[in-house]
């Protein structure tokens, strides 16, 4: 017959660490994260005077012949002193500013298409025009411009020396969002 058990003895010390064992595959790679804020930008402008012709007919674009800072991919560059060239197909935030004589208006076309939505002017006094908007390119290479609207019956005088004895500078500043 066998007798009841006897009390636990004391744990024992711990022992030496065994060798690493081989290591194990290599996982799957992870999908791509999103991509971040664009950077493609570019700045033209024009010193008034001397970069523009003195009055800008109706149809007739504004020149930027001058550059300002850009990105470096050339993404978004100059054709002619007033056409810009658009690589990409995307949305695109343009901003301009140009000091003109008389009441007047200004618009964006885009491949020589009018843009009615851009249309921006003002009615009296000597002062600047300025437009912000968003526009959404279909094609690569679409060619950007202001223009004094084809419909106008009057040439745009854009202001040289504006309230001082400088140089204006009117300003065209492009960049792509997505």
């Amino acid at each position: 017959m066998t007798g009841p058990s006897g009390p636990t003895g004391a744990t024992g010390p711990t022992g030496d660490t065994g060798t690493t064992g081989p290591s194990g595959a290599t996982g799957p790679t992870g999908p791509t994260g999103a991509s971040g804020a664009s950077s493609t930008f570019a700045e033209f402008y024009a010193l008034m005077p001397p970069d523009n012709t003195p009055t800008v007919s109706p149809g007739n674009a504004v020149s930027f012949p001058e550059d300002g800072p850009q990105d470096g991919s050339g993404l978004i560059a100059r054709v002619t002193p007033s056409t810009f060239d658009l690589a990409k197909i995307g949305t695109y935030l343009v901003s301009f500013t140009v000091s003109i004589a008389e009441a007047g208006q200004l618009e964006l076309a885009l491949n020589s298409t009018p843009l009615a939505y851009t249309v921006i002017g003002r009615a009296v006094g000597t002062s600047e025009i300025t437009e912000q908007v968003l526009l959404t390119t279909t094609v690569v290479n679409s060619l950007l411009s202001v223009i004094n609207p084809a419909s106008e019956s009057t040439a745009l005088t854009i202001t040289p020396f504006a309230g001082g004895t400088q140089p204006v500078a009117a300003t065209l500043v492009i960049a792509q969002l997505g």
